[in-house]
């Protein structure tokens, strides 16, 4: 799942034929060049989801071996 949340970025920069466009626009942005700001906010929150879940599994394990 952290892989997951960490990859998709990766796979959505390089699929560029998929954002190499100018319409649709925002507020007078081409797309190619909103989508890529917009995956600078989306990988932000997905590496902060990933940390988290890595935060969570480490714990978990801590709370496994003391037993």
């Amino acid at each position: 799942m952290i892989g997951l949340l960490l990859v998709a970025p990766f796979v959505a920069m390089l699929w560029v034929s998929s954002y190499a466009k100018v319409d649709p626009t925002f507020i007078g942005i081409p797309f190619f060049y909103w989508y890529q700001m917009a995956w600078v906010l989306i990988s932000t929150a997905l590496t902060v989801i990933a940390y988290k879940l890595w935060q969570f599994d480490q714990r978990a394990r801590k709370g496994g071996d003391a037993r």
